[in-house]
C-alpha cells in the first residue's frame, strides 16, 4: 500500500454481478477500465464477486480462471436438466450453485408443486464432486430453491435414507418431512463424510415459525396457506427427529439463525454432515482470499445492483469494507444509490455513485450497463484524484 496519501499505485475492483445486466466479471473489467481512465500507470486487479447466491459459481470460476463443468440431473420436480458446477485450480474445492438442481426458474413452466419439490438434483451434482478424490471441500450456495425439503432429496441421492414408522421410505419432497421416524445412512456415499461441506446462506431466517422457511418462503414457490402449517410442522418434525439422531436440542435446531434458507437444507447438512454454515459472502471472501488481495490496495471499488439497506447486512459491499484495509478509499458504483451520504459514511465507504446519467428507462439502463459502469468509475475515480491532488 501507498504510504502517501495522494498515491494510487494498487487498486482492485471486486463488484458483485448487476442482475440481469452485467456478471461479476464484467462489472469488474467495467470498472478497471473506468479506473485506468484515470490512473493509467495503477496496478489494478478485477475480482469478480458475489455473496453466495446467485452469480457464485460464476464468479468463483472467474476468479479461479476455469471453465464451468456439467453433469446430467434433475429439476425439482425430477426432470432431466443440464446442471453447471465447477473446481478451484488445485481440484481440491468443488462448488455448487444448487439452483441447478432444484431452482424455482427451472419449474416455472409448469404449476407450482410446493410439497412436492426436493433437493435430489442437488444431491446429484455433488455426487459428481464427490467422485473426484482430489476434492475436499465443497462449497455450497443454495439461494433460490423451489423446495422445502430441508434437503432431504440431496442426502437421498448420496445414499441416505429417510424412513416412516413401518421403516418405508417417505415420498419425496417436504410433503413426507412430517412422517420420518428413522434416518438411515448406512448406504450413504462414505466420502460425504470424508469431505468438508460449507453452506453459503444469504437469509439469517430460522427454521420454523413465523419467520421460518415455509411462513416466509413458501408462499414464493406456491405454498398455500394449509401447505405452510403442514411443511412448518414437517420441518419441526424433523428437528425432532435429527435431534433424537444426534443427540442435537430439537428447539435450538428449529430457532438457529440461516438454517431456514433454501427449504431448510441447512438442517440436514449440518446435523448429518457436520456441514459449517457461513454467511455467502464471507464464504466466498474467504475462497477468493479477499482480505489478502485487499491488503495492499490503495482503492477499493465495489458495485451491484443497487445499493441500499441490505448491502450493509452481510452482502457483498459489507464484505468488501470489512476486509479493505482503514486507509483506503471505498467507492461503491451500484446501477441505484438508496443511501444518504451519511449513511455511506457510517458504514466506512467513501462515497457512492449511480450508473443512471439521468431521465433513461430501465431497458436503456440494463442495455447500457458496462458502458456506464465504466464511466461512472471513471467519473468517481476523477473526483478522488482531485480531492488528493
Amino acid at each position: 500500500m501507498s504510504t502517501t496519501a495522494d498515491a494510487v499505485e494498487r487498486i482492485v475492483c471486486v463488484p458483485d454481478s448487476f442482475k440481469g445486466s452485467a456478471s461479476a466479471a464484467e462489472a469488474a473489467a467495467a470498472l478497471a477500465r473506468g479506473a485506468r481512465q484515470v490512473y493509467p500507470s495503477a496496478e489494478i486487479i478485477e475480482l469478480p464477486f458475489a455473496d453466495g447466491g446467485e452469480g457464485t459459481l460464476e464468479a468463483l470460476l472467474a476468479a479461479w480462471g476455469r471453465p464451468a463443468e456439467t453433469v446430467e440431473v434433475c429439476d425439482a420436480l425430477g426432470r432431466p436438466v443440464t446442471a453447471q458446477y465447477g473446481r478451484s485450480a488445485d481440484g481440491r474445492r468443488g462448488v455448487i450453485e444448487a439452483a441447478q438442481g432444484n431452482g424455482l426458474p427451472q419449474v416455472s413452466d409448469v404449476a407450482p408443486a410446493p410439497l412436492r419439490a426436493d433437493s435430489f438434483g442437488v444431491g446429484l451434482i455433488a455426487r459428481a464432486l464427490l467422485k473426484d478424490p482430489e476434492c475436499t471441500e465443497i462449497l455450497l450456495c443454495i439461494g433460490g430453491s423451489a423446495s422445502t425439503d430441508a434437503g432431504t432429496g440431496l442426502l437421498r441421492a448420496l445414499g441416505a435414507e429417510f424412513l416412516d414408522a413401518a421403516g418405508e421410505p417417505v415420498p419425496p419432497g417436504g410433503a413426507g418431512l412430517g412422517r420420518i421416524s428413522t434416518v438411515d445412512l448406512t448406504g450413504l456415499d462414505p466420502r460425504a463424510h470424508q469431505v468438508s461441506w460449507r453452506i453459503a446462506v444469504d437469509v439469517e431466517n430460522p427454521l420454523t415459525g413465523e419467520r421460518g422457511a415455509a411462513a416466509v418462503f413458501g408462499p414464493q414457490k406456491g405454498a398455500t396457506t394449509q401447505d405452510v402449517q403442514l411443511l412448518d410442522q414437517g420441518l419441526r418434525h424433523l428437528a425432532e427427529t435429527l435431534g433424537a439422531h444426534a443427540g442435537d436440542d430439537p428447539q435450538q435446531l428449529c430457532e438457529t439463525p440461516g438454517f431456514g434458507a433454501a427449504g431448510g437444507m441447512p438442517l440436514t447438512m449440518a446435523v448429518l454432515l457436520g456441514a459449517e454454515i457461513l454467511p455467502g459472502a464471507q464464504m466466498v471472501a474467504e475462497a477468493l482470499d479477499l482480505e489478502q488481495t485487499l491488503a495492499e490496495a490503495d482503492l477499493v471499488i465495489t458495485g451491484e445492483g443497487s445499493l441500499d439497506a441490505q448491502s450493509l447486512g452481510g452482502k457483498v459491499v459489507q464484505a468488501v469494507r470489512r476486509y479493505a484495509p482503514r486507509e483506503a478509499a471505498v467507492l461503491v458504483i451500484a446501477g441505484a444509490v438508496q443511501l444518504s451520504a451519511e449513511q455511506c459514511r457510517a458504514a466506512g465507504l467513501t462515497a457512492a455513485f449511480s450508473i443512471a446519467p439521468g431521465a433513461a428507462s430501465l431497458q436503456d439502463l440494463l442495455h447500457r450497463a458496462p458502458e456506464l459502469i465504466e464511466d461512472t468509475a471513471a467519473q468517481a475515480c476523477g473526483l478522488l484524484r482531485h480531492s488528493r491532488p
